[in-house]
């Protein structure tokens, strides 16, 4: 039986992975670097850094540290503006009795402040929240994971992990967890294929979280 819920945060609980891919997008364009919303997709999950770190390769973009200045400048101003809940994710959470927590590559401030924004903070206890700055390694390491179910004692037969990014699900299954591969975020557009979640090893696919309920049930 199940009794536990890892939740990762960006494109989980909060719609934020096209806000971030917005952000990106619109500091490339000002430099007539054609990048759109979509190309973003092979990026989702990882830290933001380490996005930096490879688009400014790709790009030949020399001042690294310039480019990760403007563009948490750029994120935070649409972030502080824009950012919403993933669809049914607030209806799930108010109508479920499970121990819910949050692993996710994000700083950990930046999650407790998105989650008072969209008024998922009630559901989340700070000491329940795990982040990539509490550990060693982030995604697609199993740390964030393994940290938060040591620190609570979670036994992983009654444990689930939900994701929605390959880099995710990876880190998800190396904990020992089943992972649920979730798509109901905005950036899983009708022609992204979902298939790259079932790959790194997500057991069930769900594309709105009515689906879970469902999916847990047959657990």
């Amino acid at each position: 039986m199940i009794k536990n819920i890892i939740f990762d945060f960006d494109g989980v609980l909060v719609d934020s992975e096209m806000l971030v891919a917005r952000s990106f997008c619109r500091y490339l364009c000002e430099r007539n670097i054609q990048f759109t919303e979509n190309d973003f997709s092979q990026f989702a999950g990882k830290k933001t850094v380490n996005v930096i770190s490879e688009l400014s390769v790709k790009f030949n973009i020399d001042n690294e540290q310039g480019f990760f200045n403007d563009i948490m400048q750029i994120a935070n101003e649409i972030y502080a503006s824009e950012l919403t809940p993933v669809p049914g994710a607030i209806e799930f959470l108010e109508s479920t009795a499970y121990n819910c927590f949050i692993g996710s590559n994000s700083g950990k401030e930046r999650i407790i402040s998105g989650l008072k924004k969209v008024k998922l903070d009630k559901f989340f206890a700070v000491n329940k929240v795990f982040s990539f700055d509490m550990v060693d390694k982030p995604k697609p390491e199993p740390d964030i994971y393994l940290a938060a179910i040591n620190a609570n004692n979670l036994d992983k037969e009654e444990t689930i992990i939900l994701e929605d990014s390959a880099v995710g699900v990876k880190a998800g299954v190396a904990s020992g967890v089943k992972v649920v591969g979730v798509t109901a975020g905005g950036h899983w557009y009708k022609s992204r294929p979902k298939q790259e979640l079932l790959d790194a090893g997500a057991f069930v696919l769900i594309d709105n979280y009515n689906q879970l309920h469902i999916e847990i049930n047959k657990l």
